[in-house]
C-alpha cells in the first residue's frame, strides 16, 4: 500500500517527478504517481486530496510548472504534508513555479523545495523523513543512504 503519493500537472513534468518515484523506490518507500491537473481535473483533483489520508498515504509529494496552483490547492483540501516541486518552465525557467509554490497565504503551508530535479530528489528525502518518525527500519535505510551519499564524495578532486 502507497504511504507517499506523488502528483504532477501533466505527463510532461513527469521528467522531473520520476526523480522523487526512484529516490522512493531506493528507500524501498511505497508510493504511487498520478496526473492530477489542478485546472484541467479539479474533481480529480479534489478527489486525489480529500482522500488521500483515509487511503493510507502520510505524505503528498505534489510537482507543478507554470501557475503551480497543484500543491497549494492539494494543501487546502487535506491535513496532510504536502512537499512542492516546482517543475522548470519554458518561460521563467521555474522561477514562475517556485513563487507560486511558495508564497502560500498563512495557514495552508505547503513544503517547497528546489526547481526541477534536485527539489524532486530531496522532496521525496524530506517525505522519506517525515514518514521515518514513525518508521524505524526506514530511518535505517534513510540513515544508510545517506551514509553511502557520504561515503561516495571523493576526497581528492582528479
Amino acid at each position: 500500500m502507497a504511504i507517499v503519493g506523488i502528483i504532477m500537472g501533466s505527463t510532461s513534468d513527469w521528467e522531473t517527478m520520476r526523480h522523487a518515484a526512484e529516490t522512493l523506490d531506493a528507500l524501498g518507500i511505497a508510493h504511487e504517481t498520478k496526473v492530477v491537473s489542478a485546472h484541467r481535473t479539479p474533481q480529480r483533483l479534489y478527489d486525489y486530496a480529500t482522500g488521500a489520508a483515509a487511503r493510507g498515504l502520510n505524505v503528498i509529494i505534489a510537482g507543478a510548472g507554470g501557475a503551480a496552483h497543484l500543491p497549494g490547492m492539494a494543501a487546502a483540501m487535506t491535513h496532510l504534508p504536502v512537499l512542492g516541486v516546482p517543475v522548470e518552465s519554458k518561460a521563467l525557467k521555474g522561477m514562475d513555479s517556485l513563487l507560486s509554490i511558495v508564497q502560500m497565504p498563512g495557514g495552508i503551508p505547503v513544503g517547497t523545495l528546489a526547481i526541477g530535479k534536485a527539489g524532486a530528489i530531496n522532496a521525496a528525502l524530506l517525505a522519506a523523513a517525515i514518514v521515518a518518525l514513525a518508521d524505524p527500519a526506514l530511518s535505517q535505510r534513510l540513515q544508510a543512504w545517506r551514509a553511502a551519499q557520504t561515503d561516495h564524495v571523493a576526497i581528492d578532486p582528479a
